[in-house]
């Protein structure tokens, strides 16, 4: 298989398991308060998403599972632009095909109620009713430091097998802090699935959940870059 193929089919797959396990956790799961994992439950899905990716597929295609993470990844010189196009595509297919698959299921009882569809959302439309300002600055600060964290934990000076482990754990804590405001992004393509079949408003605000991710991804790389990248491994140098 052409190598190109393979490394679009691992972040189709990886996405696609990502917007499936955590976003189907919010519309099913949660659903039931008698299950009890509430915004825990749906911020571990899709931190357990994350990990169990990013072992799975990450050797393929280095798991971005995210359009925001791959502009990141090229913004601190981690991956040539001219990938970038095919990372996206593949991503964004991913997640379109997940909600389809989600929404089949989630209709496929009487009466079914599918609320916002574990869709994105700011004002009327975030679960705690916060504003547009808010919801920006949210996403771009949680994008930024998921950068750092994913920069940091795939860096070569880094623990070997654990990136994995800390990138879902980053996402876990992510999505603690900020479902509440936006029911958390970080990611265009997450937020492009579910809008699709979630009522009109979702569409509507969409932009700002491509256009704050890719903001804080780029924020987040230029940080690590500069601050990060290349400052630490002189200070090492000193010390040995």
């Amino acid at each position: 298989m052409n190598s190109n193929l393979k490394v679009w089919s691992a972040e189709f797959l990886g996405t696609f398991w990502l917007t499936l396990g955590g976003c189907g956790s919010a519309v099913l799961a949660a659903a039931f308060p008698e299950l009890g994992i509430g915004l825990l439950g749906v911020s571990l899905a899709f931190g357990l998403t994350v990990v169990t990716g990013a072992y799975a597929f990450g050797p393929i295609s280095g798991g971005h599972f995210n359009p925001a993470v791959s502009l990141g990844l090229v913004a601190a010189g981690r991956m040539p632009i001219g990938r970038l196009p095919g990372y996206v595509i593949s991503q964004v297919a991913g997640a379109c095909v997940a909600a389809a698959i989600l929404y089949l299921v989630a209709t496929g009882k009487p009466g079914a109620d599918l609320g916002g569809f574990a869709a994105n959302g700011f004002g009327e439309n975030s679960p705690g009713q916060y504003s547009m300002t808010a919801a920006l600055i949210t996403e771009v600060v949680m994008t930024a430091v998921f950068l750092l964290v994913i920069l940091g934990a795939t860096a070569s000076r880094a623990t070997s097998g654990m990136a994995g482990l800390a990138i879902g754990l980053c996402l876990t804590l992510i999505h603690l802090i900020s479902i509440p405001v936006t029911n958390t992004s970080v990611n265009p393509a997450r937020s492009t699935g579910p809008a699709l079949f979630a009522p009109q408003w979702a569409m509507e605000q969409l932009w700002l959940f491509w256009v704050a991710p890719l903001a804080g991804a780029v924020i987040g790389a230029l940080i690590y870059r500069v601050l990060l990248a290349e400052r630490e491994p002189q200070v090492m140098a000193r010390q040995a």
